[in-house]
């Protein structure tokens, strides 16, 4: 295996992106689930209906892409990456990665997997326990072949 062309970004840096990621996220969709009476069906005890799931889907999805997908195709980050200094990049050459394989392999299954319950939320802490490794490289970096790095 080649060794990384770059400084691995410490854990700390990739927090705090993620940090940032999704606090945008949540400035962003709490007026639509506001709006969308979401938060009233919660404190009444009613679930969301499988309509307002599928929206809430594929509204996260784009605005994560219209937020992010410029800096990613170009740049490797997000918005939060850009902040704190960090990229993504190939785990095996170092270079930043076309959209379609970043997006496809290292965000998408985040985004479906986090749709099933109980599975979702324990892939969710499993994925981001994996920041520990030598490598610092979590579950999601491993399916796409990815590291973040110093920018």
């Amino acid at each position: 295996m080649t060794e990384p062309a770059h400084v691995l970004a410490d854990r700390w840096k990739r927090l705090g992106g993620a940090l940032i990621d999704s606090l945008i996220a949540m400035v962003i969709g709490f007026p639509v689930m506001l709006v969308g009476g979401v938060f009233r069906q919660i404190m009444e005890g009613e679930r969301m209906t499988l309509g307002q799931e599928l929206f809430f889907f594929v509204f996260g999805l784009v605005v994560f892409l219209a937020v992010n997908g410029y800096l990613l195709a170009k740049q490797g980050q997000t918005v939060g990456k850009r902040l704190v200094g960090t990229r993504i990049v190939s785990h095996e050459n170092g270079q930043i990665l076309p959209f379609g394989r970043v997006f496809g392999l290292r965000y998408l299954p985040l985004f479906l997997i986090s749709q099933v319950p109980f599975l979702g939320s324990l892939f969710a802490l499993v994925d981001v326990l994996f920041i520990f490794r030598e490598d610092h490289r979590c579950v999601h970096d491993l399916i796409a072949g990815t590291h973040v790095v110093e920018a």
